[in-house]
């Protein structure tokens, strides 16, 4: 064995090669000129011999001569041009042979365009760009990564498919963007892999894809290869008419439902049901009841299953706890068809600090802000967006166009909109840093939501926004050109509060709180507004809907079905959450079904049968939704 015999190639940087310390692999691996001569490097420390195979016929491989212990191999091609095309003939220890391309033969991928928008913020098909796709390059078909990391020192590309070592695959930086890429041929769909990055104080971190498109489960996190251009819809007719769609001027009653939580196989071990089995039970059941769209809480990839999924951390992933990404489609594909629209609960407020996430995510504060005066969420343990780089608004942005282009989602309830618009949102005085006016308004969060309302509407008529936001904020759902934030629609969460109160007072003092109903008339067209009875006020020792009546059980029935029917009356759309339509006695519980047995008692059916005949009397009759 001869010791680092390469042309041009000085013996540090290959010792810095070896260790996994160095930052540019194609100026080292891949075909070089060495004179008139063409040499093909090629790093592989799993496997024992390598051997040049030419794509000419008849033309004999020439075998790699090993220059390292750790994997390195060196053949020299005699007065060959640099685009000679070739392969890699790898024997294992095993014995076994494997050919594939070189990894290192092809050039950059990523035009200067695609970098240019990224970095400008506005690269609306970002999510085609970025991540892992299946894709031909030349003759070769396999898998091109991209990852934005612009402080690593290395970015590798590691999996199943070279044992997880770094050494094996690091990726090419693209100069002056952030951007790693790197086109491996031969991986397949359904390969398992990560990024394994080597930051500037030389820890190695293994992140999942920020971008990728399916994730294992729970504490598993590994991304999956996944080919998103497979699936056929048949919503046509939906999506066609959904584009002339005036929303405000439409009838919206929401079932808003936790997937995981509606339904379950008790029978098998309390299973939840997949996205196919509740296509074939919740839609029959929303569509029997009278609603017209379904609210999912966040269906994104998250570890937790108590954070109900607000702590996302694979933002383009549908959680595979329900089956694969088309099975996701085939459910909203089945909505459409059967005339539901599919809104989902979109968390572009905080990301959860899981270590294989976008924390840190080169070794510094990349998606989130340095100061934990305006970096962290002190409610939720969670990180804050740093809405102020452009990169960060271009990554959330795009996965709420992502949603809309390949789920064919109809609407995004923007969660904790409070949170994002005032900087001292929960914080005591000293711990939070006010704006370049010394006002408490974040104003790199306004401009992301005016942005954020502005594209999507462009791009996609006929959708819908809608914003939690819990604070008197004014112009949530005017137009942007008018000063507002550009939302189409706002919870109603002053209604909700006071409404709350008023019913839980004995009736015989409600006669001095009425302006407790009252008053919310006052401002109902303000803004368009969602009366909302949501998840959140039936968890958390707040009970449920029903136990919240005062009385006895008669009398808490008779509140419940009062208030139900008053709140139809009411000005604006309406959501309810699942098991709020039959009186569910119990609070929420993310671990298990709802009570259905209690359908088996009249007055729990007889609710049902109430608010089935509320929603039909609510959609046929415009009185109740055009204003």
């Amino acid at each position: 064995m001869k010791t680092f015999d390469i042309a041009g190639v000085p013996r540090d940087e290959m010792s810095r090669f070896v260790a996994g310390t160095h930052s540019d692999p194609f100026r080292v691996l891949g075909p070089h000129r060495a004179g008139d001569d063409l040499e093909i490097r090629v790093f592989r420390p799993d496997v024992r011999a390598v051997d040049i195979v030419f794509d000419r016929e008849l033309e004999k491989p020439i075998s790699a001569e090993s220059i390292h212990q750790d994997g390195f191999f060196c053949a020299t091609v005699p007065g060959a041009t640099r685009d000679v095309p070739y392969h890699l003939r790898l024997t294992a220890w095993d014995g076994s042979q494997q050919t594939t391309r070189d990894p290192y033969q092809y050039g950059p991928i990523m035009g200067q365009v695609d970098l240019h928008l990224f970095a400008e913020g506005q690269d609306w098909k970002i999510y085609e760009k970025f991540g892992a796709h299946l894709r031909t390059v030349g003759d070769a078909a396999g898998v091109y990564f991209a990852v934005w990391a612009p402080n690593a020192q290395r970015v590798s590309v590691v999996g199943d498919f070279n044992n997880w070592d770094g050494r094996v695959n690091p990726m090419r930086k693209l100069v002056g963007s952030g951007v790693w890429e790197l086109f491996l041929p031969g991986i397949k769909q359904g390969a398992h892999y990560k990024f394994e990055i080597r930051s500037q104080t030389g820890a190695v971190l293994l992140k999942s894809d920020p971008f990728a498109f399916f994730n294992q489960p729970g504490k598993s996190t590994a991304s999956l290869i996944y080919d998103l251009e497979r699936y056929a819809w048949n919503d046509g007719e939906w999506m066609e008419a959904r584009r002339k769609k005036n929303w405000p001027q439409s009838p919206i009653n929401i079932y808003e439902v936790h997937l995981g939580s509606w339904r379950r196989k008790t029978e098998e071990g309390n299973r939840q049901l997949s996205y196919l089995e509740l296509a074939d039970t919740l839609l029959p059941y929303v569509l029997e009841m009278g609603y017209t769209h379904i609210e999912l809480l966040p269906v994104a990839e998250h570890p937790f299953e108590g954070s109900w999924g607000y702590q996302v951390t694979n933002y383009y992933a549908p959680t595979s706890r329900f089956g694969p990404p088309d099975d996701f489609r085939h459910f909203v594909d089945k909505c459409h068809q059967a005339g539901v629209g599919v809104i989902m609960d979109w968390v572009p407020a905080h990301f959860p600090k899981d270590a294989h996430a976008l924390a840190e995510f080169d070794g510094t504060d990349l998606y989130e802000h340095m100061d934990p005066r305006q970096g962290e969420h002190q409610d939720w343990g969670t990180l804050i967006f740093n809405y102020g780089r452009n990169e960060v608004r271009n990554f959330l942005i795009g996965n709420a166009l992502f949603w809309f282009d390949k789920y064919h989602v109809d609407g995004l309830r923007v969660d904790a909109v409070a949170s994002m618009l005032y900087l001292d949102y929960s914080r005591k005085p000293g711990q939070w840093v006010p704006n370049v006016y010394g006002g408490r308004e974040n104003l790199d969060a306004i401009h992301f939501l005016k942005q954020f309302n502005e594209v999507c509407y462009e791009r996609f008529p006929g959708i819908i926004t809608i914003a939690e936001e819990s604070t008197a904020w004014p112009g949530v759902t005017r137009p942007t050109y008018l000063g507002g934030l550009g939302f189409g629609f706002k919870w109603n969460m002053g209604w909700m509060h006071d409404f709350l109160h008023y019913m839980g007072i004995d009736p015989i003092y409600r006669k001095y709180h009425h302006s407790n109903i009252t008053f919310s008339l006052l401002y109902a067209f303000t803004e368009q507004f969602i009366l909302v009875l949501s998840h959140d006020e039936i968890v958390y020792g707040k009970r449920s809907l029903l136990w919240k009546m005062p009385g006895d059980e008669w009398q808490k029935f008779a509140n419940l079905r009062m208030f139900l029917a008053w709140m139809y009356g009411q000005p604006g759309k309406k959501l309810l959450f699942m098991g709020g339509e039959f009186g569910q006695r119990n609070e929420w519980n993310h671990d298990t079904q709802l009570d259905w047995e209690l359908l088996k008692l009249p007055r729990h059916d007889g609710l049902r049968r109430l608010v089935q005949h509320l929603n039909y009397t609510y959609k046929k009759e415009p009185a109740l939704w055009q204003l």
